[in-house]
């Protein structure tokens, strides 16, 4: 069961070899430390579930997929522990996600920012609608998206994650995420992404899950360091968080 709202939620179902994982939260689908400990938590079980071969990741409601992280935790960090602790959560997700022996669809219903994008992009196959934008909003607020980075690299190159985190006021439309390959497939409507989602997890779900894990593991090749790269790229997220540009940034935003 979901702890109390303010917290946000988590829920997983399992059905015909395919793990449903849901998270929400009243603020967009933003995530609390607890939340992400959860997810993190979740994926390292899921990945030792015999029962299991595919695990489907989606966010409650039909709006925003995923807002990131909690901004009243980030208004909030006041010492370098805090600040990696916080920057850590993700990292930790992330990882997670990597490590996880079974393949990872996303269901990406509505806006993703920050955060948000990383977790699309640490999933192994993304199925998103038109109203699927993202933005990497960071350097707004007087951070940068060191923690994701690599996560949305691996998906959408160099190029893209510039392209990405150097206009952060931009949202970048389902049909360049495609493009770009952060999405495998874009539909029109809630509904007919779901009945396609269905038809795929189905499919994949009956396949040897051996072999499903073998492909995992290639398509994760060359990121093995990330257990150090993300606690590292999280120290220096920290770090940014306590500047004085960053502490009055914040404060503008949230007035």
């Amino acid at each position: 069961m979901g702890t109390d709202r303010q917290n946000g939620s988590l829920y997983t179902k399992i059905e015909d070899r395919v793990a449903t994982v849901e998270f929400g939260h009243p603020a967009s689908n933003s995530f609390v430390g607890e939340l992400l400990d959860r997810l993190a938590k979740e994926f390292d079980k899921l990945s030792e579930a015999d029962e299991v071969s595919l695990i489907l990741l989606r966010s409650e409601g039909d709006r925003a997929f995923c807002a990131g992280a909690s901004f009243d935790e980030l208004i909030s960090i006041s010492n370098l522990e805090e600040g990696k602790r916080f920057f850590g959560g993700f990292a930790k997700v992330i990882n997670a996600m990597r490590q996880c022996t079974k393949p990872i669809v996303g269901r990406i219903q509505g806006k993703a920012v920050g955060g948000g994008v990383g977790l699309i992009a640490a999933c192994d196959y993304a199925v998103a609608t038109v109203a699927a934008a993202t933005r990497l909003s960071e350097l707004t607020i007087g951070i940068a998206p060191l923690v994701i980075a690599p996560a949305v690299e691996r998906k959408i190159g160099k190029a893209g994650l510039a392209e990405m985190a150097l206009a952060p006021t931009e949202w970048k439309n389902a049909y360049w995420a495609q493009e770009k390959g952060l999405f495998s497939k874009v539909f029109e409507d809630i509904k007919t992404m779901d009945k396609e989602i269905h038809f795929l997890c189905q499919k994949l779900a009956s396949y040897n899950p051996q072999a499903l894990q073998k492909m995992k593991q290639v398509l994760w090749e060359g990121t093995e360091d990330w257990g150090d790269l993300l606690e590292k790229r999280a120290e220096m997220s920290g770090r940014l968080a306590l500047s004085e540009e960053t502490k009055s940034a914040l404060s503008a935003f949230k007035k």
